[in-house]
């Protein structure tokens, strides 16, 4: 009974005087329903509700609880959708902006090609050559996205080029 009154859960949606695992219990269902009426994909709405979770965890640990933990859980998880739709725009603005004289065909099947030899590398790998060079994000940049050393980053980079060019290589034979 005592939980019920340190949780408190009103129209405005908000918590006071509950922890982070109250906060958690009393909105992980709500943040993922409402990231699936967002992003229209489960898979998606499951990984910014962990991501925004993940977030918030992370600032409660260093700072306490914010003022209002449940608009900052939303805000959080909001944000994380709108930067992943920002940088597809951009990565479909720049696959587009290829050489018109080309031929279609050709890059279509150069593109499947590298697709195929990406889906072979580990996502730590994937992830830091995406941000590195389909962003074109220094290495200090990428590493506070993915939360590791900025050598961690080149690393990882160099292992999935290497992997790609072996990958890529082996299909030219």
């Amino acid at each position: 009974m005592v939980m019920m009154e340190r949780v408190a859960t009103v129209a405005s949606v908000s918590v006071s005087g509950a922890g982070f695992d109250e906060l958690f219990a009393a909105q992980r269902d709500k943040l993922f329903s409402a990231m699936w009426l967002v992003a229209r994909d489960r898979h998606e709405a499951e990984d910014l509700a962990q991501e925004a979770f993940v977030r918030v965890w992370e600032r409660w640990d260093r700072s306490g609880a914010p003022d209002d933990p449940v608009g900052y859980l939303y805000r959080t998880a909001m944000n994380l959708f709108l930067n992943r739709r920002r940088r597809a725009a951009m990565a479909a603005r720049r696959a587009l902006r290829s050489d018109p004289s080309a031929d279609a065909l050709e890059a279509v099947e150069a593109r499947d090609e590298v697709r195929r030899a990406l889906q072979a590398l580990t996502p730590s790998q994937r992830a830091a050559l995406v941000l590195l060079d389909l962003l074109d994000m220094s290495s200090d940049d990428a590493a506070r996205v993915l939360g590791v050393r900025p050598s961690t980053v080149r690393v990882l980079a160099a292992r999935g080029r290497a992997a790609l060019t072996r990958e890529l290589g082996a299909n030219d034979d």
